[in-house]
């Protein structure tokens, strides 16, 4: 057996870059002959994803951070279309960190100038919208994060597409007073018909998509919370906030701590558990709401109102 030549280094520095990605034209410029790439294909080390574009990391997709996967789709549509292409929609709005979005992607780049590319492998070739602003994110142009919601909020389902508007205001990716335009542009683009109502549910004060699913399901099923991000001050006299609250017919304020979110690391867990217990103390009832629970139609609303019923006497 021959003696197996690594890789140039400059490569994996490329492929960490681009969410595992590398092209044919950046192995040759390396000095990685397509008989090498063939060989890494074939014994599973590399996958192809589409012509002239390879994954590097041997971890299946789907075992991958979904911030990961999001980003790994992106740069799948860029380096397909090639080096002028656009990256837009909700691939975009990953490469620009805003949360809230599918797991799973589909890849979509444009070509400027009204040059036409054909989709393929899953990788959708969009239309270069006219007027469209364009920036750079991690070295590569993406479209503004005002033009990517205009071209994913038609596409996206109630949850994520509020989700992410929330996220993209409470973040100021984007402008509250940037919304309104934002919808404008959304008028006459396939599927934005059913979807107009979204922009009317959106909330800057969401600090997490959880957050926002929890209070949609709320207010689908007649218990939508009174306040957002609610002050109450602890036994030590710190004012803290809780998530979701509702007033309760004693004066006390029912809150909703919603712990579930990919954002949400262990250390927000405990610091939210030390707040359950100083507010719990003073002045306030607290539920606490994990993603089983947050991603489960109905069981939100329905803790919520049987606690309502319970301290105001069946009144909710």
């Amino acid at each position: 057996m021959g003696r197996r030549i690594e890789l140039p280094s400059e490569l994996g520095i490329i492929a960490k870059a681009q969410a595992g990605l590398v092209t044919t034209a950046q192995c040759r410029a390396l000095g990685v002959s397509l008989t090498r790439v063939t060989g890494r294909l074939e014994s599973g080390a590399w996958r192809r994803v589409t012509r002239g574009v390879y994954d590097t990391d041997p971890t299946p997709v789907a075992a991958r951070h979904p911030d990961h996967r999001r980003r790994r789709a992106a740069f799948a549509a860029k380096l397909a279309l090639g080096p002028d292409s656009v990256v837009v929609g909700a691939c975009a709005l990953a490469l620009h960190g805003v949360w809230g979005l599918p797991m799973a992607l589909e890849p979509q780049a444009s070509l400027p100038g009204g040059r036409r590319a054909y989709s393929r492998d899953g990788i959708h070739a969009r239309m270069f919208d006219g007027g469209m602003t364009v920036t750079e994110v991690d070295g590569i142009a993406v479209a503004t994060p005002d033009w990517a919601l205009v071209q994913a909020v038609p596409e996206l389902d109630r949850f994520h597409a509020v989700g992410v508007m929330d996220n993209a205001l409470n973040r100021g990716i984007v402008a509250l007073d940037e919304l309104d335009e934002i919808h404008a542009r959304t008028r006459g683009r396939r599927g934005i018909a059913t979807r107009h109502g979204y922009f009317g549910e959106v909330d800057a004060r969401a600090e997490s998509p959880s957050e926002t699913r929890a209070r949609l399901d709320c207010v689908d099923n007649g218990v939508p919370p009174d306040m957002l991000q609610v002050p109450v001050r602890d036994l030590s006299g710190v004012v803290r906030r809780g998530d979701l609250g509702w007033t309760l017919k004693d004066g006390r304020i029912l809150i909703a701590e919603i712990d579930s979110d990919e954002h949400h690391d262990l250390a927000h867990l405990d610091a939210d558990s030390e707040r359950h217990n100083d507010l719990t103390a003073v002045s306030a009832v607290v539920l606490h709401f994990r993603k089983e629970a947050v991603y489960t139609p109905g069981a939100v609303s329905s803790t919520v109102r049987a606690t309502l019923d319970a301290h105001n006497g069946g009144l909710s």
